[in-house]
C-alpha cells in the first residue's frame, strides 16, 4: 500500500516537472515580452491620464478630473506663448485628404510597377530591383533641399498636393517590391489561358491577377495610409500656412516653446491624432499580415 502511495506521489511529481518544463519557454518568452511592453504601456497610461487632468502627482497619479484638455474640440485654442491654434477639424480634414491621395497615388502607381517587375524581363532588371532597396535605405532628410528646389520650380511649395507627389515618388519603390511578391505567386498558367481565350494583355490583368493579389493589395494600402498619416518631415519642410496645417504640424506648434507646453492639451491631441490609427488598425490587422506571407519573396 506505501509503496503504491509512494510511486502515485513520484508520477505526480514526474508529471509536474515535465508540464513546468513544457511550460518555462512560454513564461520566459511571455516575461520578456511584458518587462519590454510595460515602459510602452506606462507612456500611453500617462498620456491618457494627463489628457483629463491639469496635475499629475507622482508622475502618473492624476489630482483631478477636467475636459478642459479637450475644449480644442470646439474651439480654437491659445497655447501658453499666446499664439491662436488652427482649427482642429481643418487639420484632421488636411490629414485624411493627404493620406486619402497618397494612398490612391501610391498603390496605382506600385502596382502597376510590380506587375511590371514580376512579368517582364528586361535589361537591368536585377540591378533595378536591388537598386531600389538601397535607395529606400536613404532617410528622406537627404533629399530635402533637392524636393525642395523642385516644388519650388514647379509652384507646389506650401501646397499640400506637392508633398503628396514627393512623398508618392519616395512611397514608390517599396509598395512596388512588396506587391511584386504577391504577383510572383499568380502561376503564368493562368494568364496564358486567358489571353488564349482571347483576352487582351491588360484585360487578363484587371480580370484575373488583381483579384488574386487584392490581399497583398490591402495590405499595401495599409501600410501607404498610415504612412502619410504619421508623416512629420516633409509637411513640416514644405508646409507653412495654417491653411495647410496637418495633426501632424498641428502638434508640432504646441511644442514650439519648451518651457511652456501645456501637457494636458498636448496629451489630448496626441490621443486624438492616434484615434483613427488604432480604429483603422483594429479593422485592418489581418490585411496587414499578408504582407509577410506575400511580400518580397524572389528576385
Amino acid at each position: 500500500m506505501e509503496a503504491a502511495c509512494e510511486s502515485r506521489v513520484a508520477a505526480s511529481r514526474a508529471g509536474f516537472l515535465s508540464r513546468w518544463k513544457r511550460r518555462l519557454p512560454y513564461i520566459i518568452a511571455y516575461g520578456v515580452l511584458g518587462i519590454t511592453t510595460l515602459p510602452i504601456i506606462l507612456m500611453y497610461l500617462w498620456l491618457f491620464l494627463n489628457s483629463f487632468s491639469t496635475q499629475m502627482k507622482y508622475g502618473i497619479v492624476p489630482t483631478d478630473f477636467t475636459l478642459e484638455n479637450w475644449r480644442f474640440l470646439w474651439t480654437n485654442v491659445e497655447t501658453a506663448g499666446g499664439s491662436v491654434l488652427p482649427n482642429i477639424w481643418k487639420a484632421t480634414w488636411n490629414s485624411l485628404m493627404f493620406s486619402g491621395l497618397l494612398t490612391v497615388l501610391e498603390v496605382s502607381i506600385g502596382v502597376m510597377a510590380g506587375y511590371a517587375l514580376s512579368r517582364m524581363n528586361f535589361p537591368g532588371r536585377q540591378s533595378l530591383l536591388k537598386l531600389t532597396l538601397i535607395l529606400h535605405a536613404f532617410p528622406s532628410i537627404a533629399l530635402l533641399i533637392a524636393v525642395f528646389f523642385i516644388l519650388n520650380f514647379l509652384g507646389l511649395y506650401d501646397s499640400l498636393y506637392g508633398v503628396i507627389l514627393a512623398k508618392t515618388a519616395l512611397q514608390i519603390p517599396m509598395t512596388a517590391w512588396i506587391i511584386k511578391g504577391f504577383f510572383d505567386d499568380v502561376p503564368w498558367d493562368l494568364e496564358w489561358a486567358g489571353m488564349i481565350d482571347g483576352c487582351s494583355r491588360f484585360k487578363v490583368w484587371y480580370t484575373i491577377v488583381i483579384p488574386m493579389v487584392k490581399p497583398g493589395i490591402a495590405a499595401v494600402s495599409i501600410f501607404s495610409f498610415l504612412a502619410g498619416w504619421s508623416e512629420f518631415l516633409l509637411l513640416y519642410s514644405f508646409v507653412i500656412s495654417d491653411e495647410n496645417i496637418t495633426l501632424a504640424t498641428y502638434l508640432q506648434k504646441l511644442l514650439n516653446d519648451p518651457n511652456l507646453i501645456n501637457y494636458g492639451l498636448l496629451s489630448s491631441v496626441s490621443l486624438f491624432y492616434m484615434i483613427p490609427v488604432l480604429i483603422f488598425f483594429i479593422f485592418t490587422q489581418k490585411s496587414l499580415m499578408q504582407v509577410a506571407i506575400g511580400g518580397g519573396k524572389r528576385v
